[in-house]
């Protein structure tokens, strides 16, 4: 196995570094020390090599505009309504960057340059990945250790897991926010096989948020318990599908594994995910159009499936509340096949 690692630039006295490991069977993975991203992720094909994930021109253009490609988005992902928690009698607020709502930890740990090591083992290499947030880091209370994993194995694996503590509450809700397109960065999802273990998904309002609790897949649009091309969604008159302008629900996962299963519409390639999250939402890259930064990428070219838990409805954060001295751990493997 090998590895690599390219400096490819300098910003607020950091290194800008971009990490090359290569398995045995010649799968390559490139992860950026710039917001913990998972860049790519290369297969040897019989045709040819393919990226199976969304990336820019460059690693230098990821810190040129914010855009959310394979970074590890926290300190919570998503939104939270009007920006506010409430502990207890007390509320904190934080900043209102997604209109009425707080959205991807404002200025979040996808922007941050992380301290970085590798490992080498026999039948896998990792690089390890460090940043501390500072208490107060946009309105999010603690100093928060945070420790981001890629591990690449010969069996074609990729494990994330991320590791976090904390000095005060706060809370954390962080994922890998990578797009997957498995038949290649310049085509559609919508023949895409998406299979999701999950029986509930929640339904969105005007602001994208939960508000009515869960609901049954069956007999809609969102059901994906059994194999069906994404397009099944994507093309309907869902009301919800027309105003998302595709899929960014949220599914609870049933805890059975693999939690999710992607096959390339030219069935060459297919992906397995375990997780330990009990949610993922599932985002079909909608807001992509040709412009700025992403002039590669338009809308549909790839599909987010972010472990992570669900996010609420209120102010009530309960299920993402870390405390002092507790560890955070989570842990997602993305599991390829190809020919």
């Amino acid at each position: 196995m090998q590895v690599s690692v390219f400096k490819y630039g300098h910003q607020n006295h950091h290194d800008l570094c971009e990490i090359s490991m290569v398995n045995d069977r010649g799968v390559q993975v490139k992860i950026l020390n710039y917001g913990a991203t998972l860049e790519s992720i290369v297969l040897p094909m019989v045709t040819g090599p393919r990226n199976v994930v969304l990336s820019l021109g460059g690693p230098e253009d990821y810190a040129k505009e914010r855009n959310f490609l394979g970074g590890t988005v926290g300190r919570v992902v998503g939104r939270i309504r009007r920006g506010c928690w409430r502990m207890g009698n007390q509320e904190v607020h934080l900043p209102l960057n997604d209109g009425p709502n707080h959205i991807h930890g404002g200025c979040g740990t996808d922007t941050k340059i992380y301290d970085f090591q590798t490992v080498y083992h026999e039948n896998f290499v990792e690089t390890i990945l460090t940043l501390v947030d500072p208490d107060g880091s946009n309105g999010y209370p603690g100093n928060l250790k945070l420790q981001v994993r890629y591990r690449l194995d010969n069996f074609d694996s990729i494990e994330y897991s991320i590791q976090a503590i904390t000095d005060k509450t706060t809370i954390f809700n962080p994922t890998n926010h990578a797009y997957f397109c498995l038949d290649g960065p310049n085509q559609r999802v919508e023949h895409a096989q998406l299979r999701i273990d999950s029986d509930f998904y929640l339904p969105l309002d005007s602001q994208s948020l939960p508000y009515m609790g869960e609901k049954s897949v069956v007999g809609t649009v969102f059901d994906f318990r059994k194999s069906v091309p994404i397009g099944q969604a994507l093309n309907s008159n869902d009301s919800e599908i027309v105003a998302e302008h595709g899929l960014n629900h949220p599914y609870i996962l049933t805890g059975c594994q693999p939690a999710v299963t992607l096959v390339a519409a030219d069935k060459k390639v297919s992906m397995n995910i375990t997780t330990k999250s009990p949610a993922v939402v599932v985002y079909t890259a909608n807001h992509f159009n040709n412009q700025g930064i992403t002039s590669n990428i338009c809308q549909y070219n790839g599909v987010a499936l972010e472990a992570q838990f669900p996010p609420a409805e209120d102010s009530d954060l309960s299920s993402i509340t870390l405390l002092p001295g507790e560890v955070f751990q989570t842990q997602t493997t993305w599991a390829f096949n190809f020919e």
